[in-house]
Parts: C-alpha cells; structure tokens; sequence
C-alpha cells in the first residue's frame, strides 16, 4: 500500500503598502502633534524668572550705534495661549538701573534733564490688550508710563514654548522726546538720537490646570 501524503497549503500574510504605511506614520505625527499642542494650551505662564529675562535699549549718539538695559524690573505675567483674550502684563522697571556701559553716562541720565529719578524713580507698563497674529505671533498694545508720562504703544510679540517654559520676546520703538527723556540742550536729536528701540525676553514658566 502506497501511504498518501497531505500537503499543507501555507497561507501568506500580506506586507501592508508603502503607501499605508505612510499613512499610518502621518496620522500619529499629526495625533503627536495634537497632544504637544493641547498639552501647551493647557498652560498659564505666569512665573516669571528675573535671573533670565532681560529689558534692553539700543540708540544712536552722534550717529553710532550703542546699546544698553535694566538690570532690576518686576514682571507680572499671565498668558495662557489658549485664551489671549485674557493675558494679562505689567512690567515695573527701577531706572537707576540703566546700564549704558559708561558709570559717567550712567549718572548723567538718571539726573533731571533726562529720567530724573530722584522724582520719578519707575518707568511701567502695563497692557491693556493682546490679539494673535497667528502662529506664534501677537500684538500687545498697553501704557507706557515715564518721567511722569503716560503714552499708550503697541508692540509685536512671539511667544515659544517648550513643556512648561516659556519665551515672550518683543522689540518697540519709542522716542525719547514725547517723554521729556532729555531735555535742555539734550533735545538736540544729533547729539542723540530721538528714536530708542526697546527690547524685551521674558522667561516665565507655567504649572498645568489651573487657569
């Protein structure tokens, strides 16, 4: 007798496409993508970090260009990207501060013809709106008070996160002369300049939930 033998029929498992593949890995950057950014809306940023934010100011004397900042201020911050309605930020900055790079400057501007400080030792500001300009970027617009003035500016401003880090970054202009910021003999703007550009980096981190 002749034994008969079964044969087994192997079934093949198909590979998924290239293409499916490519889907699939879409679909779960993208789903990533969705967490990072609810994560992060999530977020109210409102601890700042004085030791690594910074307030500077760049201008021209007799046409060359210098630059300087504020080594004390006090920022208050409150920004949840997921409601900017609602952000909120004050920023107080001693003047006697000021850094120009020179303690013979240094003097000189804390005096009375330009900040007088001994009167007005506090220059402020403090926003009274915030809108998106998509993506990271905004527009803050608040009250700029010094040496007694008040003028209301407007400045852009990008905003990074990283976890629970922040970065808020803006530069503005402003001109020394609408806040009597040198005055007398000062007020001859070839001498130095009207135009002062501000610039700010503020660090501020946040904690999850509460809002």
């Amino acid at each position: 007798m002749y034994k008969t033998t079964k044969r087994t029929t192997s079934t093949a498992i198909p590979l998924p496409r290239r293409s499916s593949i490519m889907v699939l890995l879409h679909g779960s950057l993208l789903l990533g993508l969705m967490l990072i950014a609810s994560h992060v809306s999530a977020l109210e940023f409102k601890q700042v970090q004085p030791g690594e934010s910074a307030i500077t100011f760049g201008y021209k004397q007799m046409n060359v260009p210098l630059d300087g900042k504020f080594s004390k201020f006090v920022a208050q911050i409150s920004f949840d990207p997921a409601k900017v309605a609602k952000a909120q930020a004050r920023i107080d900055i001693d003047v006697t501060s000021i850094d120009t790079g020179s303690a013979e400057a240094n003097e000189e501007v804390v005096g009375k013809q330009w900040f007088n400080a001994r009167t007005f030792p506090t220059a402020s500001f403090v926003s009274t709106g915030i809108k998106s300009l998509g993506g990271n970027r905004y527009q803050a617009s608040g009250k700029l008070s010094i040496k007694g003035k008040t003028l209301d500016v407007t400045t852009p401003v990008t905003f990074q996160a990283t976890g629970t880090r922040g970065i808020l970054e803006g530069t503005f202009t402003i001109k020394r002369l609408d806040y009597m910021i040198g005055e007398g003999e000062w007020t001859d703007v070839s001498a130095v300049a009207d135009e002062i550009q501000i610039k700010f980096h503020i660090v501020v981190n946040a904690s999850p939930g509460k809002k």
